[in-house]
């Protein structure tokens, strides 16, 4: 097994409590309501806290029809978050899992810069490309685009 650094980061107009309770807590609530088109439902096994799995089901049609997240923890003070994905999704058949640890911060305009660093664990001797890392990246964006745009047209969201 492999394993691949790599960080992210992109700009948001929403500000970070309300991205973080998008992104967490509230995702169950907020994401099939959001992004209609990608994700059709959420299952939390018991409170989303950590060592808790949550299942992102997907719309008929989608490149893949779920995946599993494991919880590693929430810093609501810090607005930060850590999980990985351990099943289904973009793993396919080169990747153990992916984990990620994530920081929303505010910036001066009332918006917010999502940090992100994640880990790319590989099945035996695979590698994982720079490319394939973007692609999944953007992949991600069909949900995660649609999320802050809800958050825009709905300014009592994820209060």
């Amino acid at each position: 097994m492999g394993v691949f650094s790599y960080d992210y980061e992109t700009t948001s107009p929403v500000a970070p409590a309300r991205l973080f309770k998008a992104f967490t807590v509230e995702a169950p609530k907020v994401w099939p309501t959001a992004a209609p088109n990608a994700v059709k439902s959420i299952e939390v096994e018991a409170n989303p806290s950590s060592g808790s799995i949550v299942k992102i089901n997907f719309v008929e049609g989608f490149p893949f029809q779920y995946m599993k997240h494991q919880i590693g923890g929430h810093d609501e003070n810090n607005f930060s978050y850590s999980y990985s994905l351990i099943e289904g999704g973009p793993l396919g058949d080169k990747l153990e899992k992916i984990s990620y640890e994530n920081k929303v911060e505010a910036t001066a305009g009332g918006g917010s810069i999502c940090k992100s660093s994640m880990k790319f664990y590989t099945v035996g001797d695979n590698v994982i490309t720079e490319d394939e890392i973007k692609a999944r990246i953007k992949g991600s964006e069909t949900v995660y685009k649609p999320i802050e745009a809800y958050l825009l047209a709905n300014p009592e969201a994820c209060n």
